[in-house]
């Protein structure tokens, strides 16, 4: 039985994968370790500053220490900042999805951005109060494909209604990458993918596919456990 459903944020909830892109490479072009967006979709996606941030100094033959790496962290979340400042529209049907789940089933955002980048556009959006728990990127030591951000993220709900019965197995995912599904099967996640950043063919491993969350329904959600 569904007792809980757990959002992806960027390439779910907005499309701010192109914005990270020019945040990070408002950053990286400067210091000669920039790459194309094709790059950035192949490899980095799914990927959190930390380690978006390490890859690229690998890829350059470059090394990066822990002081530096919260350097250009703050710098990127600045230029993003800077870049949403005008507002970002959300994916088609999502908000009005989140807002037929919340009040039937405990909610929970589980992303690899920083907070900050986050709270904003959930305000914008009208979604401030729409998720019981969040899990973002400085509350983990790894980024997804790694399990850590989807455990906790069910230890959450599970502590905030102990009543539910939630388990990793009860909850569902909202993904949109290979890194997101296999960070939630890992840990016991069944998933719902949605082919806004990968097509359907690199999303394997979820148990149901579609091609906009305005075609998803709470009916079939339940369905699907």
């Amino acid at each position: 039985m569904l007792t809980a459903v757990i959002f992806d944020f960027d390439g779910i909830i907005v499309d701010t994968e192109p914005l990270h892109y020019r945040a990070f490479q408002a950053i990286l072009e400067p210091l000669g370790l920039g790459y194309p967006w094709e790059e950035y979709v192949r490899l980095y996606m799914g990927f959190d500053d930390r380690d978006a941030f390490r890859e690229a100094f690998r890829a350059g033959g470059r090394t990066l220490d822990g002081h530096e790496l919260e350097r250009l962290i703050e710098r990127k979340a600045a230029a993003f900042q800077e870049i949403i400042a005008g507002g970002v529209p959300p994916y088609p049907g999502v908000v009005e999805l989140v807002r037929s789940i919340r009040g039937t089933f405990p909610l929970g955002l589980c992303s690899g951005a920083l907070r900050g980048d986050i709270l904003p556009i959930l305000a914008g959006l009208g979604l401030s109060d729409a998720f019981d728990v969040m899990v973002t990127a400085e509350e983990v030591a790894a980024s997804k494909p790694d399990p850590a951000s989807y455990r906790l993220a069910a230890e959450r709900l599970a502590a905030a209604f102990p009543q539910r019965g939630i388990t990793p197995a009860t909850c569902l995912a909202i993904e949109d990458t290979p890194a997101g599904i296999a960070s939630a099967t890992a840990a016991g996640m069944p998933v719902v993918a949605v082919t806004n950043s990968y097509p359907a063919d690199r999303l394997g491993g979820a148990r149901f596919v579609v091609d906009s969350l305005a075609d998803l329904r709470l009916e079939t959600l339940q369905q699907l456990l």
